[in-house]
């Protein structure tokens, strides 16, 4: 008997068909079709979704699943059920893992344990053998045994002429390069913004022009080359005016932001708290409101969470002394609604979009639409339900949340991939 599943009455939003109406969505066998027949309803699962939104699955081109060697801190089965908790059904994770993913066998490891994953779990590999930014990683083998993008994320290629060679090389490959766009001459031991909260906390600089310089620089060869270079976290103002004249004149780069970037600024800092700690760093109001409007006028493509999870001894440190990043996949939804759909006055169909269809389209991934033929990957939410969210009480192995105890607006209800309810009712089904 085939599988059958019929969400009725349900708010449907899917802006790759440009479908915003309420009414219902049919899949059989892990496909969305057209409708089912009247005898297929009666042996269809049925989920009345009246008062929710029913949307593609999120989609998240930028997470840390720890896995290999890190796994005090999250696993790939736990991290992805923290996706399918904050409504994502397809998430790239990153390779800085222990040992990074910089060869096959490793790959295959990875690969393994994302087929027993809660979600879709793609995986990246390094642009450098060991992130080292000296020597070139097998790109052409590592595309071969699954990775869906390169990126030595967290450690930028320093050298512009090491850079140039692997955007070229992964252009041969149909390979998109992530990068976490940092010039390291400039910040070292730099622990937040610099500016005039870090001068009043005695905290050493991040000066938002490390970024710029990285991000002036992968324009440049993107444009040279005519590979697609992705921005990842971008959270200065001035990289957001390089990427937009970028883009006016064609050259092909990509950008996301994540929520923090749009919801926090350096204030954030002002007790010390390193929850608030991220590379890069939370930054002033006017960069805020800058990647607000960049996301507005389409020149950052996506929301990225760049989940980080961190064990709690890891964190309750010194804050010099703390690692950078949050985990991020269980508010995100709630957190971009309260900003771009509650303060900056979003359509709620566009930040569905940026979400799903826009970061999909960013790796040419099989995901972000409920259109006919594809997985049957859903997230329903009640975009007007108030909630407090407990870092405790998560999906995720770690708890290292600036939200942890603070009032959200917009929760999700049901997280289905490929026509099957992976979390309902604020739970993972087996």
């Amino acid at each position: 008997m085939p599988d059958l599943l019929w969400i009725k009455n349900g708010r449907v939003i899917d802006p790759a068909s440009k479908r915003d109406a309420v009414g219902d969505v049919f899949a059989i066998d892990g496909k969305f079709v057209a409708s089912l027949t009247g005898a297929q309803k009666k042996q269809a699962r049925v989920i009345d979704a009246k008062g929710l939104v029913v949307a593609p699955g999120l989609v998240d081109i930028h997470v840390h699943f720890r896995e290999p060697g890190q796994t005090h801190k999250e696993n790939i089965l736990t991290g992805s059920r923290a996706a399918a908790a904050g409504g994502f059904t397809t998430v790239v994770c990153m390779p800085n893992t222990s040992p990074v993913i910089d060869n096959a066998g490793t790959l295959q490891l990875v690969n393994g344990a994302a087929a027993k994953a809660a979600v879709r779990v793609y995986p990246t590999a390094c642009i450098t053998v060991g992130m080292q930014g000296k020597q070139l990683a097998p790109h052409g083998t590592l595309k071969a045994n699954g990775a869906v993008a390169l990126t030595d994320d967290g450690l930028c290629v320093q050298s512009n002429e090491l850079m140039r060679r692997a955007v070229e090389y992964a252009k041969m490959f149909d390979l998109c390069v992530l990068d976490h766009c940092q010039d390291d001459s400039l910040t070292e031991k730099a622990v937040m913004n610099e500016g005039n909260v870090s001068t009043r906390l005695g905290l050493k600089g991040w000066p938002h022009a490390a970024e710029d310089i990285i991000v002036a620089r992968n324009i440049i060869l993107s444009h040279y080359t005519g590979a697609h270079i992705h921005m990842q976290h971008i959270s200065s103002a001035y990289s957001v005016e390089l990427l937009r004249r970028a883009k006016q004149d064609g050259v092909r780069v990509t950008a996301e932001a994540t929520p923090h970037h749009i919801a926090l600024t350096d204030e954030a800092l002002a007790t010390y708290d390193t929850h608030f700690k991220m590379n890069p760093p939370l930054r002033t109001e006017a960069d805020r409101q800058a990647i607000i409007a960049g996301l507005k006028d389409g020149t950052l493509d996506c929301i990225g969470t760049d989940h980080a999870p961190h064990s709690p001894d890891e964190k309750d440190r010194e804050f010099d002394y703390a690692p950078n990043g949050i985990i991020g996949l269980e508010t995100a939804l709630a957190v971009t609604l309260d900003v771009l759909v509650g303060e900056a006055r979003f359509k709620l169909p566009y930040v569905i979009d940026l979400m799903t269809r826009r970061a999909a389209n960013v790796l040419k991934l099989p995901a972000g639409t409920l259109a006919e033929g594809a997985n049957a990957d859903v997230c329903l939410f009640d975009p007007t339900e108030p909630w407090v969210y407990d870092a405790t009480k998560g999906q995720s192995k770690s708890r290292n949340s600036p939200w942890h105890g603070k009032k959200l607006t917009g929760r999700v209800k049901t997280t289905i991939v490929g026509g099957k309810v992976v979390f309902e009712h604020g739970a993972i089904v087996a």
